[in-house]
């Protein structure tokens, strides 16, 4: 089967228009997790208690290990489907988004299992202490035990959606669970509903999760014969080349995710030894923080689906384009909220909390992080280049280097010459070296590519 409103879009459309038609329902897509942490972080600051406010930040890494599945196979999977598309290679579309959902819906079943049977010593690991312990274990308990599978699950259909330049309905997807999560979060947290506070959290985002894959399920059933997305479990026995090119994006990303997880672990464990009061203020400041940056990560993965096709079908010049016009973009955007952020930090802390101690750490943590965010502009597009293009050994590279050699050794150096505040600075030192190198090395590539055959996507997956 071919699309041929979808290959327009990939080969045709004007770039600004296209880009505009993939970004931007990915960015709303991608500002879900951090819509629903925000509303979770709002509503239970409205109860005044710090300790739910830090049980939230908690577990917060234990949620971002979800995105360890999500790009694995959402990332891996989505890759190999639009290089599939651009090669006209329709067999291995549908094998690929097959294989990627069935092995997400197995890794967010042994996720949750995992989560149940060794929750004692995570939450050990995660800085839980007895005074947050019930709080963090009640909102643990709906997001990972029980929710594992819908969350994983309606973020690795998405990617498939949106491979094939679904952009829309990925969007809507996503959207109608944060909507869902917005609305019942008051009703389950705060005491004039039931009262739950972080369990009611969890809770609220379990119910939302579960929504949106039911959505995608719908979807899928209107568009059967109308779309590449497959969940033919028969079509899930993939070949050992379409594994491999799958696992070769994927692994990568996967691994990035995990040592995101692991420096925001490191980083909870240092503001953990400072008091409760610290630790909610740090994870209002990180939440903020995460809407530009996921922006920015967005913007990076929604161009994916036409770097890739145009990069299996050789048309480079369209693809460098692709990049250039997108990076115009989003490191202006970046730079104008870096600044306003700076300058209404306090604001915007006070907005989730009522605590003079914690808006006047949120405020220091916060100015220390939007520094980077002009930055994280340049690393995120290309990581998401070297993903479309099946050039997972580089995004590899870079996630090494940004957190194992820069920011997770400026956290240790930093906490020691500023202690507590210079945690807030530990990105902004590891994204300024990434950003030189992600210049230097996309410059190299994009020559490179300009140099050889054009067809050089038709050579392999």
């Amino acid at each position: 089967m071919e699309d041929t409103q979808k290959t327009r879009l990939f080969e045709e459309t004007p770039i600004p228009k296209a880009v505009a038609t993939l970004a931007i329902p990915t960015v709303l897509s991608s500002l879900v997790m951090v819509i629903y942490n925000l509303a979770d972080t709002y509503f239970v600051g409205m109860t005044g208690d710090a300790i739910q406010n830090a049980a939230v930040t908690l577990a917060a890494p234990v949620l971002l290990a979800f995105n360890a599945v999500n790009n694995l196979f959402g990332v891996g999977s989505s890759s190999m489907m639009s290089r599939a598309l651009g090669r006209k290679d329709y067999d291995t579309v549908y094998r690929s988004s097959a294989f990627g959902f069935y092995c997400a819906l197995v890794c967010g079943a042994l996720f949750s299992l995992c989560y149940t049977l060794f929750q004692g010593p995570l939450q050990q690991l995660l800085g839980v202490t007895p005074e947050t312990a019930l709080a963090t274990g009640g909102y643990l308990r709906w997001t990972v035990s029980c929710g594992a599978v819908p969350s994983i699950l309606n973020v690795v259909m998405a990617y498939l959606v949106r491979s094939e330049g679904a952009t829309l309905h990925a969007s809507i997807g996503t959207m109608s669970g944060c909507l869902l999560n917005i609305i019942l979060d008051p009703i389950f947290i705060l005491p004039w509903g039931l009262g739950m506070g972080a369990a009611g959290a969890g809770l609220a985002t379990f119910i939302s999760n579960c929504a949106a894959c039911l959505y995608f399920f719908i979807l899928l059933f209107v568009k059967r014969g109308r779309t590449y997305v497959c969940i033919k479990p028969a079509m899930a026995l993939c070949k050992k080349e379409i594994v491999l090119g799958i696992c070769s994006v994927g692994i990568p990303a996967s691994i990035q995710n995990l040592l995101n997880v692991t420096g925001m672990t490191v980083l909870n464990n240092f503001t953990a030894s400072f008091g409760s009061d610290p630790v909610a203020a740090m994870g209002i400041a990180q939440k903020l923080n995460q809407i530009p940056f996921h922006v920015a990560l967005g913007t990076s993965q929604g161009i994916m689906p036409l770097v890739s096709y145009n990069y299996a079908s050789g048309n480079t010049p369209r693809m460098k384009k692709t990049f250039i016009f997108t990076a115009k973009i989003a490191l202006g955007f970046l730079m104008l909220t870096a600044v306003a952020y700076y300058l209404t930090a306090g604001w915007l802390v006070q907005l989730f909390i009522n605590n003079d101690v914690v808006v006047a750490y949120g405020t220091r943590f916060l100015r220390g992080f939007c520094l980077s965010l002009p930055f994280i502009c340049m690393d995120f597009l290309a990581v998401g280049v070297f993903q479309a293009c099946g050039m997972g050994s580089k995004a590899f590279v870079f996630a090494l280097l940004r957190k194992v050699i820069l920011e997770i050794p400026a956290l240790y150096i930093l906490n020691w010459l500023f202690p507590l505040y210079g945690l807030a600075y530990a990105q902004f030192a590891a994204e300024l070296v990434l950003s030189a190198a992600a210049v230097i090395v996309l410059t190299r590539l994009f020559r490179k590519l300009e140099q050889e055959n054009p067809r050089l996507g038709r050579q392999g997956t």
